[in-house]
């Protein structure tokens, strides 16, 4: 009896391995690889579901439990994706299942009674059950008996099949004179699958928009570069340098050659505006995929781009397992985004995802942006990477001017307000002129925390570790971190003090604003305003259409749109990012104040931007000002090499959290006793550790991590060690009730 290999979902990642089960005689022909199958798991027989991953003629195991049945008519997962999960569970440390899983829409993840959320949505028709002739011939007797009959059949002598909905909104008939034809037998009823999109072509396709001569020389280098199998390109472009029309031409490229293209963004809020430029271009054979979608959508995209309908595929970061057909192309715009990494098991980073389809497809693999990430400029200098500049804005328009304004000085002229004398004198400039502004400051709500003046008393979350963030909007204290919300009370509730709002965020920005400017409209963009569908989009159309004077937003504004009204960009508080204890913190900040600078002056007028800042000496400040990302490599990089940080190590770590913080500090000790004896002779190697997360506590859970900093030549045997030691704490009833996961350079 044949023998399936089953990556099965109820086996947790200690448990984790392919599983041999007996494919009965009457499931041989629908038992494949790449299915999935109904199974019992464990001594109590737990039915779930598995994927097929292999097929064998025997298994080494004497009793085998049968397949019950089969989910899936057709394989869910093509071959290189299902080598891409194992190669998941091996660098990630999580379960076959858990990798294959990821790679498909929410809406066919199957139940507990084996059935998927989502199936095709299916349309009523209606057509003729005879021929045209014979329907006409019929038409004049209908006419003196049953009207409403003989409309019916009229109009479906004029349109062919048409769905019974659309004919009875044409006609105004109702259904019960349809079915009297249908029992005539002059037309019958027949169901078709039909497509929940939510974009529709509405306009005549355009042609994709010229290059420019520094742009037609990139584009034949990196034509030449997909000809070299599995080729990774780093095209570096100032903000506004038209790297989005070096896709266009690239994606055309490869249409023409039959080869589908994957472009991933950073972003929810910018797949709106690209995808209606993508549209507009290409037509009906561009997908989206990205979490905003119904699992009705998501599950109808995935089939056209799984059928090969759709050669196109544009999305955030899950976008990158799209079952494309013939890849030829793999596109991450702003690269240097860390929403490119999942927080979530399994923890993959879109980069290294789409480098193994890369190669495994000998598919060009282009990163695109204005602020490379400091790895992929490393990696381009020594010449792993082919490296394009685009130095200048598309059609020679000029660099925004910055100033950066000293916010200590501002306080001492007696100003405590978040807006220096400058900002504001700007701001009423555009407002007379009729020009947008956009203003950034990367914290939500309206202030960061709430304390007293008398005792220090600080409202905190009681599940997490962090003060609570007053909402003024909805009047409570809101925890960022796990969601908890309490009413704010009128005084201390310690000593009965004056309560002091402290650290202005966007809602209080607005309001601010709303002072200053009372006649002026503010639009705010921010994860508070942005949780319904669709709320993206209202609030750029309405920025872009209305022309709204100013938008305040967090970091969703500070890349990939082009708004070419805009020509002020004020950053409320440059120095947020600096400190955050992360060797990335000066990248992060370079990176985000280089992209919102680079949103002023993209259209037709120049653009000017305000820092505000309490460190105006800073040199990353003042380089991000001055766009000057090659001084800023140099003196990153340096620093990367003293502090033996990536890119000349990898940095893995291993996380334990728990309700218990006594519990998992005893864990996270045995963890770095383990790798110290099992590393003791390679010198290379160093184990740092342990140490409570930046906030220890999130939702009850104390969070404490081990980090092994090794060289790339090690990353597998170090990996694989990991992975051992994982396993062991999982078998250990000291442990018991800890989470424990693995991850590739932490972002946390």
């Amino acid at each position: 009896m044949p023998v399936a290999k089953v990556a099965v979902s109820a086996a947790t990642y200690w448990l984790d391995k392919l599983y041999d089960y007996n494919i009965p005689e009457n499931l041989n022909d629908a038992v494949k690889i790449g299915v999935r199958v109904l199974i019992s798991f464990g001594r109590g027989a737990k039915r779930c579901e598995g994927i097929v991953l292999g097929i064998e003629n025997s298994s080494a195991y004497p009793k085998l439990k049968d397949i019950k049945a089969v989910v899936d008519v057709e394989p869910v997962l093509e071959r290189e994706l299902l080598s891409l999960a194992v190669w998941m569970h091996n660098r990630y440390f999580c379960t076959v299942y858990e990798a294959a899983k990821a790679m498909l829409p929410s809406g066919m993840w199957v139940g507990k009674d084996g059935s998927t959320r989502t199936k095709d949505l299916l349309q009523e028709y209606v057509a003729l059950d005879m021929n045209a002739e014979e329907a006409n011939r019929l038409l004049p007797d209908l006419r003196k008996k049953a009207k409403a009959q003989a409309e019916l059949l009229s109009v479906l002598l004029e349109t062919g099949d048409v769905s019974v909905t659309e004919l009875l909104h044409f006609t105004g008939c109702a259904k019960a004179s349809l079915v009297g034809l249908k029992e005539k037998g002059i037309v019958y009823f027949y169901k078709q699958h039909v497509l929940r999109k939510q974009h529709v072509l509405k306009e005549n396709r355009k042609p994709i928009p010229a290059m420019t001569q520094e742009q037609e020389t990139i584009f034949k280098k990196l034509k030449q570069d997909s000809c070299c199998g599995g080729h990774i390109s780093l095209l570096h472009g100032v903000t506004g340098s038209g790297k989005t029309v070096l896709y266009l031409h690239l994606i055309q490229w490869m249409l023409e050659k039959g080869k589908s293209s994957i472009v991933l963004v950073p972003e929810i809020a910018l797949t709106q505006p690209m995808l209606k430029a993508f549209i507009s271009y290409f037509g009906e054979q561009v997908a989206i995929l990205h979490s905003r979608l119904s699992t009705g959508e998501r599950y109808d995209e995935w089939k056209r781009v799984k059928n090969g309908s759709a050669k196109i595929i544009l999305g955030t970061r899950s976008a990158v397992f799209a079952p494309a057909q013939n890849l030829g192309l793999l596109i991450i715009d702003e690269e240097q985004e860390e929403s490119y990494i999942s927080q979530n098991s399994p923890r993959y980073n879109s980069h290294e995802i789409a480098q193994y389809r890369s190669a495994k497809n000998k598919a060009l693999l282009l990163l695109g942006t204005a602020t490379p990430n400091v790895s992929s400029m490393y990696k381009a200098q020594i010449g792993r990477y082919s490296y394009y500049n685009l130095p200048n804005r598309y059609n020679k328009r000029e660099l925004p001017k910055v100033n950066i304004v000293d916010m200590k000085e501002e306080l001492k002229k007696g100003n405590g307000s978040d807006f220096s004398t400058l900002l504001r004198s700007e701001l009423e400039k555009n407002i007379r002129k009729g020009e947008q502004s956009i203003l950034f400051l990367n914290r939500r709500g309206t202030n960061k925390l709430v304390t007293c003046e008398a005792c220090g008393f600080v409202y905190e979350c009681p599940r997490c570790s962090v003060a609570l963030t007053y909402h003024s909007n909805e009047q409570r204290l809101i925890c960022h971190r796990c969601g908890y919300s309490r009413p704010i009370q009128g005084a201390c509730p310690d000593c009965g003090g004056i309560l002091h709002f402290v650290g202005a965020g966007t809602q209080k920005v607005v309001e601010e604003l709303n002072e200053m400017f009372p006649d002026t409209e503010v639009l705010r963009m921010d994860t508070d305003t942005v949780r319904k569908a669709g709320s993206h989009e209202a609030i750029i159309n309405r920025f872009v259409e209305e022309k709204v004077p100013i938008l305040v937003g967090t970091q969703m504004v500070t890349k990939g749109f082009n708004f070419g009204n805009v020509t002020l960009v004020g950053v409320l508080s440059a120095d947020q990012s600096l400190y955050a204890g992360d060797y990335r913190a000066g990248e992060r900040t370079f990176s985000l104040l280089t992209q919102v600078i680079g949103r002023s002056g993209r259209g037709n007028l120049t653009g000017r931007a305000i820092v505000q800042t309490y460190h105006p000496d800073n040199e990353i400040i003042k380089l991000s000002a001055e766009q000057n990302y090659a001084e800023f490599y140099q003196m990153e990089i340096a620093l990367r090499k003293i502090q033996n940080a990536p890119p000349f190590t990898l940095l893995l770590s291993i996380t334990v959290s728990g309700e218990n913080e006594r519990q998992v500090i005893s864990c996270v000790n045995y963890v770095k006793k383990y790798l110290n004896l099992r590393l003791k002779n390679q010198n290379s190697t160093q184990i740092l550790g342990p140490i409570p997360l930046f906030v220890v506590k999130v939702n009850n859970r104390f969070r404490y991590r081990v980090n092994i900093s090794c060289e790339a030549e090690q990353g597998q045997s170090v990996r694989s060690l990991m992975a051992e030691v994982i396993l062991k704490c999982y078998s250990l009833k000291e442990f018991r009730n800890l989470s424990i996961y693995g991850e590739n350079n932490p972002l946390e």
